[in-house]
């Protein structure tokens, strides 16, 4: 039955119905990975010492400094720069239209197919059927496109200002050695957020996990300096 429906269709059908159904294989995978969790690789991640999660749910951070803001480290004080906690994408990422994407080639493979297909099967035109998929694919990977950035902007957690976290309690969970002798690392909540910096203190005594800090100064590099409370 199958082989004699194959070898009835012409060259350019069957060309077409070998990239619609393994592309709409793949695309009909992607979605269904998308629903049980999977395929979130979080593409633009700029991994870091600095990392953090809101409430309940464990988020990936990366920070952009801005490089405009002058930081003196002369006395190892200075102006803090703003640092921007998302998804993982940057703003630079949110503003640009990704349009080759493995998502965006499926679906292009697989509208250009059945678009081809159609189209041919009611115009009996092979130059026509390329050019209707070819455009009705091009508009899908836009779509997709489109659909992603927005995604991406709707992900955004906003912006912290590390200068707000002077006063902040938090607590050590890297030993931090007395003296300013070396860093430690310490989680900081700021408004509903629990957030991770480098930091030292400027006592005598190493500070172990678990202690109780308070934030009193900031450094340069964001680096918290805390005292035990």
């Amino acid at each position: 039955m199958f082989t004699e429906w194959w070898n009835s269709l012409e060259a350019i059908e069957q060309v077409l119905w070998c990239v619609a159904i393994p592309a709409t294989g793949i695309l009909i995978i992607q979605i269904l990975m998308i629903f049980l969790g999977f395929g979130h690789d979080g593409t633009g991640v700029n991994p870091s010492d600095t990392s953090g999660f809101d409430g309940s749910t464990d988020i990936d951070v990366s920070t952009d400094v801005d490089i405009s803001t002058d930081i003196d480290t002369g006395n190892g004080n200075g102006d803090v720069p703003d640092m921007n906690y998302s998804d993982g994408s940057s703003l630079h990422d949110v503003g640009t239209l990704n349009f080759f994407t493995l998502q965006g080639i499926i679906t292009f493979f697989c509208v250009f197919g059945w678009a081809g297909i159609v189209t041919y099967k009611l115009t009996k035109l092979a130059i026509l059927a390329v050019a209707v998929g070819i455009v009705l694919g091009l508009a899908s990977m836009y779509g997709v496109a489109k659909i992603m950035q927005l995604s991406k902007k709707l992900a955004q957690n906003g912006t912290l200002n590390v200068k707000n976290l002077l006063g902040a309690s938090g607590t050590v969970y890297l030993v931090i050695p007395g003296d300013g002798e070396g860093k430690g690392k310490v989680n900081v909540t700021s408004g509903e957020r629990l957030v991770e910096f480098d930091a030292i203190t400027d006592g005598g005594e190493t500070l172990p996990d678990g202690t109780s800090v308070r934030v009193i100064d900031i450094r340069g590099g964001n680096v918290l300096v805390v005292e035990k409370v």
